[in-house]
């Protein structure tokens, strides 16, 4: 139909005809943008966890979930789930895979445990059950720092080490006193570099326990917090963040201010996962290099994950040094020099 007739007044016997053959072209236009703007949006959800410079993929925040745990079908699953198989299989009531499914040899063994404390044996895990799973206070080894410390009048700056799963407080670069952490499992890794605190909150309540410190980590949300799960603290357990004991997070949280710089370390060995990198890329390799380049001598600012001017300006010293082309891009060559193999 190319023809449309509009009445103009009622009893007038009067049509207008309206030729719509002229204005098929618009409307094919605007079928093909729509099309083009729906195909950008799929891509664009399907590379929106990505970051920039394709790095890495990472977790996009801490996930220390507050959420029931049930039987179900299909079954629950996540890291939380992980977290309970991994304390029943400590307590000795769960020999099963360790895998982040709520399935039925998870659910018997919760019943076990709950028979043993005297409750209900309904096989659910609540918000209130957590803290009843704890038995032991992991990190006893700390046992060098004081139980109890005056305010320190002093510039504050914080060490983390993933490998010994402590947290150190240093007093104008002396330290002054050293904490068990939590850090994050192989899937869920915690973020190395140096940080900035760059939020302070309390009663977060729950996984985050009673004091949040959330840190500048350019891609996720990442922090240091209390726990309802202290059994984790000095373990690898968990989801990215820093695990503390409620006691030791109230104390730091009473000392440190926002702007304290926060060096999260890490000695096992690392590999690379590209040949290539350039300005305006991010990611936790981005940090590896930067430590690499502060280690060398070239880089004087801080291990951000950011490789922006000051990163560019240190890998072209290193070049001009080495009679490399300065071009301020870690390639092949350069990436050898600095002890790394490539992706």
């Amino acid at each position: 139909m190319n023809k449309v007739n509009f009445k103009l007044g009622k009893g007038t016997g009067m049509f207008w005809t309206f030729n719509l053959r002229p204005y098929r072209w618009l409307a094919g236009t605007i079928f093909f943008v729509m099309a083009g703007i729906l195909v950008w949006a799929i891509w664009w959800l399907g590379n929106a966890g990505k970051v920039a410079g394709d790095v890495e993929t990472f977790t996009v925040f801490c996930c220390d979930q507050e959420r029931p745990l049930y039987p179900a079908i299909p079954p629950v699953k996540g890291p939380d789930v992980e977290d309970l198989q991994e304390r029943l299989k400590e307590l000795g009531f769960y020999d099963g895979p360790v895998d982040g499914i709520y399935g039925q040899q998870v659910v018997e063994a919760v019943n076990r445990w709950q028979i043993a404390k005297g409750l209900p044996a309904d096989g659910c895990i609540s918000a209130e059950m957590w803290p009843l799973l704890d038995s032991i206070v992991v990190g006893e080894q700390f046992t060098n720092a004081k139980t109890s410390a005056p305010h320190p009048k002093a510039a504050l700056s914080i060490l983390i080490d993933l490998q010994k799963h402590s947290l150190s407080l240093f007093a104008d670069g002396q330290l002054y006193k050293t904490y068990p952490v939590a850090t994050g499992r192989a899937k869920t890794p915690s973020p190395v570099g140096e940080w900035k605190i760059a939020d302070k909150q309390k009663g977060w309540g729950g996984g985050f326990g009673s004091r949040w410190f959330g840190l500048n980590v350019p891609w996720g949300i990442y922090g240091i917090h209390g726990t309802n799960k202290p059994w984790s603290v000095g373990k690898t357990q968990s989801h990215g963040c820093f695990r503390m004991h409620k006691k030791d997070v109230e104390e730091l949280y009473s000392w440190v201010p926002l702007g304290t710089t926060v060096k999260v370390i890490n000695s096992a060995l690392v590999s690379l996962h590209k040949r290539q990198y350039r300005r305006g890329e991010m990611g936790q390799d981005i940090v590896y290099l930067q430590y690499r380049l502060q280690e060398m001598g070239y880089l004087q600012g801080l291990a951000d994950g950011r490789f922006g001017p000051s990163t560019e300006e240190a890998v072209r010293a290193l070049q001009k040094e080495h009679g490399f082309d300065e071009n301020g891009i870690l390639d092949e060559q350069v990436l050898k020099t600095m002890g790394f193999d490539g992706g």
